[in-house]
């Protein structure tokens, strides 16, 4: 009889920007596509800046296109990667850092 794993809970991750419809839509879909090529089961939640507390403390890692003026219990790491298409390697290799180490 073959063992079954634990079934893997997905990651979660606050996607936000100022609206929390074009850019945070592009942005998690990118993280999302990214992450799951490297193997991680990834659940994106977008919203805007302001609902960031409220949404925290449930997720893993917030990944934010604008300034997050909040203290936060996870790690804040810049969505503007995914909007210039500049830098976004590094980005994903350290949201996947991350997530790995939990």
């Amino acid at each position: 009889m073959q063992e079954e794993g634990p079934t893997e809970r997905p990651y979660k991750i606050v996607v936000a920007c100022g609206t929390a419809i074009a850019t945070s839509t592009h942005v998690a879909l990118k993280v999302k596509e990214l992450l799951e090529e490297r193997g991680l089961c990834v659940q994106t939640i977008q919203c805007r800046i302001p609902e960031i507390p409220g949404l925290a403390p449930d997720a893993d890692v917030v990944v934010a296109t604008a300034q997050v003026p909040y203290d936060l219990p996870i790690p804040v790491v810049s969505g503007i990667p995914f909007l210039t298409g500049v830098g976004v390697k590094e980005v994903v290799d350290r949201i996947e850092e991350i997530l790995r180490a939990k």
